[in-house]
């Protein structure tokens, strides 16, 4: 079991805060020989496989290093195009680490744009006034669970499907955000939040929510 990540979007669907708590990452290192069996494209400044797929590296994974030297979106940290330095067969044989690409801040504020909008949508379609909204994503590997405020904060958590309490866990980091977050007199409300307090208590609640499995009243 395990806690992912957590969000907190404003009511104007802004993302004020995330922090990636437990992130599972399933990477795969092979070396090739020329020519390469994979198709490669760039695809949000990021070069990832977009065909063919073999001993765990699948269409949508991301080059993250070549020759033990780590990748930043099109390039290796030593300056190499990727895309012309795998057309190089001279380059080969090479060591390839491929994986799922961490989301960049950018992609990060996209994505709690869009499912703020995505909530909105979920409350106009109930077929009852007054719906709270999206409660609960499900997949196979995840769950997204959201818990808003009266005054329009969502606080999101994404976490193992097996892992309970995380209901109780959502109010806990709602308290840590009344208790400092918004009586920091340096904090203006709708902003990012940027206080090592929060930081501090909330990293401790996932670890104890992750520990006991739940998180009962009281902690």
């Amino acid at each position: 079991m395990g806690i992912f990540s957590v969000y907190v979007v404003n009511k104007a669907g802004g993302l004020i805060y995330q922090y990636d708590n437990n992130v599972p990452r399933t990477e795969v290192e092979k070396t090739f020989s020329y020519p390469l069996d994979l198709v490669l494209k760039h695809h949000d400044e990021k070069v990832v496989v977009s065909f063919g797929q073999r001993d765990g590296i699948r269409v949508g994974h991301a080059v993250l290093s070549i020759n033990g030297v780590d990748v930043v979106g099109k390039n290796t940290t030593d300056g190499k195009d990727i895309m012309e330095y795998l057309k190089d067969s001279s380059n080969y044989p090479v060591s390839i680490r491929f994986g799922r690409a961490r989301l960049s801040s950018n992609e990060k504020l996209m994505l709690a744009s869009m499912f703020h909008s995505l909530f909105a949508i979920g409350s106009q379609l109930s077929p009852e006034v007054g719906s709270s909204g999206i409660e609960m994503l499900e997949t196979d590997v995840f769950k997204l669970h959201c818990f808003q405020t009266l005054t329009g904060i969502k606080f999101i958590v994404l976490a193992d499907p097996r892992q309970s309490g995380i209901d109780a866990l959502l109010r806990k980091i709602y308290e840590i955000y009344s208790d400092f977050a918004l009586k920091n007199p340096f904090y203006s409300l709708e902003m990012p939040i940027r206080c090592e307090l929060f930081d501090q208590n909330l990293k401790s609640s996932l670890e104890i929510a992750e520990k006991a499995g739940n998180f009962g009243a009281g902690s």
